[in-house]
């Protein structure tokens, strides 16, 4: 049934024309997902279902952050690289755990409000004797992979006045490194970027929605994308950012990536139509950037659909033929199969429970919507924007045909759009007005999220075996041929299960929540496994109800081998006093607008009722903070610790009100105590 497609290059050609390398022993980890076809499968077997118990730490280090960490490290020639918050990227010895190099990019903290989500970058890409990464204001940097000095850097950002950032791992293709952006709540206008990896020129660019036809069109994809808006959609820059998501095929000489949301969140504020090529997977011919196709999977997003969740390409025989295809989890909660030579699709299957958008594919992919979802009132609709499936690296076991996922179930978002939205530059975008209802009341009421482990059979189109977590939040996966899947969890559990039948073998507390994606890898004939544990991201900032008893602290890289008993004892991350016991003249009207302004503008980074996590909780604030929070909020007081100034959005009354709520929260969490 499973035809498995092995990947093994070398450089062997002119910089500009070759490909990045491959290393089909598994000694070394290369490439994002490993190789090319991004599987995250590992041929090593030292480490396997029969002695995974004795794994045990070999080395750690703290990395002096409480922000997420979600880079998939790489490792060439005994040399650990990898990323962390803020754009930093660190070189280890991979064995012993000593420190190489380290890099600052010194990305500016008072632009921290426009970099979603979180302060967070997932990896670096190796090719040429450099190191290549993308840093939080745009730039994209080579360094010298042994002394981590920096050869090039360029801006990719075409207006800086605008909210554009990176958090991606770039990819190399044709010796190019290739870049995408983020931004799309903020109405940027969403492209692909492509280096020449020798000297940092441009060698081409892709967009992903069309510009002011005024000014012409830069390619007739843009030319056609335009037929599918309405309205001066590119006075709110259009979205469609592609933020992850993106792999290669030298064969055929493709490079896939998908976009983001557009913008505005809904499709009525946007007048309606498919809004090309926003929630699409692309394919582009990696030596000009045309395009080749593209397969949409929500058109006309209205719900945070993204579709730049990682993908995984592998050749299938289906229905007794033998397809080349490329694979995705979509945040939509479908699992797509598609041709990845032609767009083709293939196969699509719900991968998650409780989908209420839609009731199912049409034999050609598009989505059949249920009656009235789009309707500008308040509703309650799951997947909710983290989706059934994010950006976490999936995995596809060469010796087991399963891709594994991290998945969950029952999430659901208060859709509450108002009926008219302006622009604005310096606001998330949502189109998002303030409810109050029975809608808020079943929300929280509703059960909490069911996140897993899934392994599922693209063929077969179901699972093999669900592997259930105790929250929702589960970090990215890796296979190896030793029959296992390695996997961390929100709560700090990093797991090993045996990837025939999702049995636990092995698990270590982490001592913080884990996102990133572990990988593995060889020194001197002896077997580790790699992943960093630092809780953060979208979902950990944010802290939705439902998600779990996640555990936020302090960012660190842990690094395991077989019967290895290295020291642990990672600083204990809680606040160092109680919620003071705050007295208050507010009026409950104040304190109500509080709770509203804050929603709007703070959650995002100081979670859902000021319950924070990686970001201080502000239920904790001082007297001397809350006396002087005009300074801070209007001021930037704080900026250089990464709380910029809202002084172009709020007032001082605003800031009054939200006082007023912070101390409200404070009480009520001090009469808890």
């Amino acid at each position: 049934m499973l035809k498995i497609r092995c990947v093994a290059l070398l450089v062997l050609c002119n910089v500009s024309t070759c490909y990045a390398q491959s290393d089909p022993s598994g000694k070394d980890w290369l490439m994002h997902g490993r190789s090319y076809d991004d599987h995250r499968f590992s041929p090593l077997r030292e480490i396997n279902d029969q002695n995974v118990a004795t794994l045990g730490l070999a080395w750690s280090h703290e990395l002096d952050t409480t922000r997420g960490l979600e880079a998939t490290p790489l490792v060439k020639n005994g040399i650990l690289y990898f990323t962390g918050a803020w754009s930093v990227v660190y070189a280890y010895d991979a064995k012993s755990g000593k420190l190489r190099w380290k890099f600052d990019p010194k990305v500016s903290r008072e632009n921290a409000y426009f970099y979603c989500c979180d302060v967070v970058n997932r990896g670096v890409a190796l090719f040429a004797g450099k190191v290549f990464a993308g840093t939080l204001d745009g730039h994209l940097v080579a360094l010298n992979e042994n002394t981590g000095v920096p050869e090039w850097t360029v801006n990719t950002v075409e207006n800086n006045n605008r909210a554009y950032s990176i958090t991606s791992a770039p990819r190399i293709a044709r010796g190019n490194v290739v870049i995408g952006n983020a931004g799309s709540e903020y109405g940027v206008r969403g492209y692909v970027s492509a280096y020449d990896a020798e000297t940092g020129k441009l060698s081409w660019r892709f967009y992903t929605v069309p510009g002011n036809p005024a000014n012409g069109f830069e390619s007739k994809a843009m030319e056609e994308a335009a037929k599918t808006w309405h309205g001066d959609w590119w006075t709110f820059g259009g979205g469609g950012t592609p933020w992850e998501g993106m792999t290669y095929d030298p064969d055929l000489d493709l490079l896939y990536f998908g976009t983001g949301n557009p913008t505005a969140w809904y499709r009525e504020l946007r007048g309606g139509g498919n809004s090309l090529y926003t929630s699409c997977i692309l394919a582009v011919h990696a030596k000009n950037g045309e395009l080749a196709w593209y397969f949409q999977t929500t058109p006309g997003d209205n719900w945070d659909y993204d579709a730049t969740q990682p993908f995984v390409q592998a050749d299938l025989t289906i229905n007794g033929q033998l397809r080349k295809t490329i694979m995705q989890a979509n945040k939509n909660g479908f699992f797509y199969v598609l041709d990845r030579q032609t767009g083709e699709f293939i196969t699509g299957s719900a991968f998650v429970d409780g989908i209420n958008w839609a009731k199912g594919l049409d034999e050609k992919g598009r989505p059949i919507e249920n009656p009235g979802v789009t309707e500008l009132k308040a509703r309650l609709i799951s997947p909710g924007p983290f989706g059934g499936h994010n950006w976490t690296p999936m995995a596809f076991g060469d010796s087991t045909g399963l891709v594994y996922v991290s998945a969950k179930s029952g999430t659901f978002f208060l859709h509450a759009p108002g009926s008219e939205v302006k622009y604005d530059p310096d606001r998330w975008n949502h189109g998002l007005i303030s409810y109050e209802g029975p809608l808020s009341d079943q929300l929280m009421a509703a059960p909490p999220v069911r996140g897993e482990l899934l392994a599922w059979d693209p063929v077969a189109e179901k699972a093999a075996w669900h592997a259930p977590s105790p929250v929702a939040e589960t970090g990215g996966v890796l296979a190896t041929a030793g029959n296992l899947v390695f996997q961390g969890r929100g709560d700090g559990i990093f797991v090993a299960y045996r990837a025939t039948d999702g049995r636990q073998l092995w698990s270590f507390d982490a001592g913080t929540g884990i996102i990133a994606a572990p990988v593995t890898y060889s020194v001197d004939d002896e077997q580790y496994v790699t992943v960093l544990a630092g809780w953060g991201g979208a979902s950990g900032l944010i802290s939705f109800h439902g998600y779990g008893p996640v555990k936020p602290g302090y960012g660190r890289v842990l690094t395991f081998k077989l019967n290895s008993h290295a020291r642990f004892a990672p600083p204990v991350y809680k606040h160092e006093s109680p919620p003071a016991k705050f007295t208050t003249d507010a009026s409950p009207e104040l304190i109500k607008k509080g709770g509203t302004i804050y929603g709007g503008n703070c959650s995002v980074c100081h979670g859902v009722d000021a319950i924070g996590g990686p970001v201080a909780d502000l239920r904790y604030l001082s007297r001397a903070k809350l006396d002087h929070l005009e300074d801070i909020v209007l001021r930037g007081a704080l900026s250089k610790a990464g709380m910029p100034s809202f002084s172009k959005i709020l007032k001082a009354e605003d800031v009054d009100a939200i006082r007023a709520y912070l101390i409200s929260r404070s009480r009520e969490l001090a009469a808890q105590k």
